[in-house]
């Protein structure tokens, strides 16, 4: 069994008695910044083991109520064809998946803003003519010419007050992305800005899991959400204003550092003063208070950085970029004290290849239990490690062929002969449907089949970079992948 070191139970418990003492502090309308993955947060998961990715949206189906939904995307990110990197689409599709996600809970979602808009945001405009044609309101929200320094400026009709106001019918506001920064505090402060100008009474709380403002600044679960936001180039910092108001030292990252100036001047011209000292004082986050086994999270973590910097090395190999991020999570490791090979699956799968000359790949049970898998005339070195952990976990001898070779011929005829395929190998797609159509007939396969499940959570690593067909299987089982930053063929063309 894998270990625990998160009490969901108490995270829940405490999450939703601060929101609602956060809610009473304002007593009017509550914009509640949310960072972080609602629906599926893998990363705090991974992190943080025992949390499950449903956490904060049962926390949220008991106030349901109560709440409207705002979700945020940035017009920069839809220019760019951002990607989540976890689920594999668009932050546009993203963007539609999770209203859906919200509706299936009984969540109202009031609206959609679209922020950094510039005259020049094609991919925006299509977006919204689009949204809209699917029946929802949406909003623009503009760059700020000095943003987030020139606090005059932000604070201003030339500022906030030039965005488009979100007109919302409920009290407790969330303010939610398909990832990190999309805008979300700054939608929320200009709606107080802009709920001020008419006479509303609202107020400003974050909901941001990482980083975990109670624990040391060096701590993994912190150093984890620095390799996770490489490429935006935050920086998890002692907490400046937290420190002058309290003499205590807490944990925040640079952006809400760099913007608390803002929000305490707008409080401070809405209310007379601020109810906030430092931006740790704005989060509502119990995270930190919910760890119960710290050597576990601890040890999750120096996992996690391991898994980024790979993913950093493959994404630099595919795209062609500098190892900037990469460098940047190799720091990170040095600062753990952690190499590479400390991911168990790394050197086992290294080996193989060197002894088979060919690809090779290594997965790790949660008994600790080293498979692995080899490239063969039939089968690609990821589907040779499914079958071989299905049998191991099923409990059937490893001279057992789940497949045999006259039920894989055939597919490899289809390939190569009818839909052009240069590969004969079966890719895990083509594995699982064969094991799932000899399930029918024989015991072993059907046994086999039934032990998927218990591969979610695991973790593999290969000596080449996947094609979309493996890396989407492995997402699909929730089966931790990392990759050699190498290609398998010198082909230019990868699919």
């Amino acid at each position: 069994m894998r270990p625990v070191g998160f009490d969901r139970d108490r995270y829940i418990e405490l999450q939703t008695s601060h929101i609602q003492e956060r809610r009473s502090q304002f007593g009017g309308k509550l914009y509640l910044e949310f960072g972080g993955k609602l629906f599926d947060d893998m990363h705090a998961s991974r992190v943080l083991p025992g949390f499950t990715p449903d956490n904060k949206i049962t926390m949220l189906e008991s106030m349901k109520d109560e709440v409207e939904i705002v979700v945020v995307v940035s017009a920069k990110d839809l220019q760019r064809n951002k990607v989540r990197a976890d689920l594999g689409i668009g932050y546009d599709v993203d963007v539609l998946r999770l209203i859906d996600e919200f509706r299936a809970w009984g969540l109202y979602v009031g609206s959609v803003v679209i922020s950094h808009f510039t005259d020049d945001s094609n991919q925006a405009v299509a977006f919204q003519r689009k949204l809209e044609g699917l029946g929802l309101k949406v909003y623009r929200h503009f760059p700020i010419k000095g943003y987030p320094h020139d606090v005059a400026r932000i604070v201003s009709e030339q500022g906030y007050g030039a965005n488009e106001y979100v007109e919302t019918s409920r009290d407790l506001i969330i303010v939610t992305a398909p990832g990190p920064g999309s805008g979300k505090m700054a939608t929320c402060l200009s709606q107080i800005y802009q709920d001020a100008q008419r006479g509303i009474r609202s107020g400003y709380a974050k909901f941001e899991t990482f980083p975990i403002w109670n624990l040391p600044l060096d701590h993994p679960v912190n150093v984890a959400y620095e390799a996770a936001t490489a490429d935006l180039d935050d920086v998890n910092m002692i907490d400046p204003f937290h420190l002058a108001a309290y003499g205590e030292q807490t944990v925040n990252y640079n952006r809400d550092v760099e913007v608390f100036p803002v929000l305490n001047r707008l409080l401070e011209q809405i209310y007379g003063e601020s109810p906030y000292k430092s931006p740790t004082d704005m989060g509502v986050n119990m995270a930190g208070k919910s760890i119960s086994d710290d050597e576990v999270c601890r040890e999750a973590s120096r996992q996690e950085v391991i898994r980024r910097y790979f993913h950093a090395l493959v994404a630099e190999k595919r795209d062609g970029l500098d190892p900037d991020q990469s460098d940047r999570i190799a720091l990170l490791m040095s600062q753990l004290g952690v190499e590479a090979t400390n991911r168990p699956v790394v050197t086992p799968a290294l080996e193989m290849a060197e002894q088979t000359g060919a690809p090779a790949a290594a997965l790790q049970l949660d008994d600790g239990t080293i498979i692995l898998g080899k490239t063969s005339a039939l089968l690609g070195c990821s589907s040779a490690l499914l079958l071989n952990a299905l049998k191991h976990l099923a409990g059937i001898d490893d001279a057992v062929k789940l497949l045999a070779p006259e039920a894989i011929l055939p597919i490899q005829a289809l390939k190569t002969e009818n839909l052009g395929s240069k590969n004969p190998r079966l890719h895990t797609d083509e594995v699982l449907i064969a094991l799932a159509v000899s399930a029918q007939t024989d015991p072993n396969a059907k046994a086999a089949l039934a032990q998927l499940e218990t591969l979610k959570g695991c973790d593999v690593h290969t000596t080449t970079i996947l094609g979309s067909v493996d890396t989407g299987i492995f997402r699909q089982l929730g089966i931790n992948v990392t990759s050699e930053p190498e290609y398998q063929t010198s082909s230019l063309y990868k699919k």
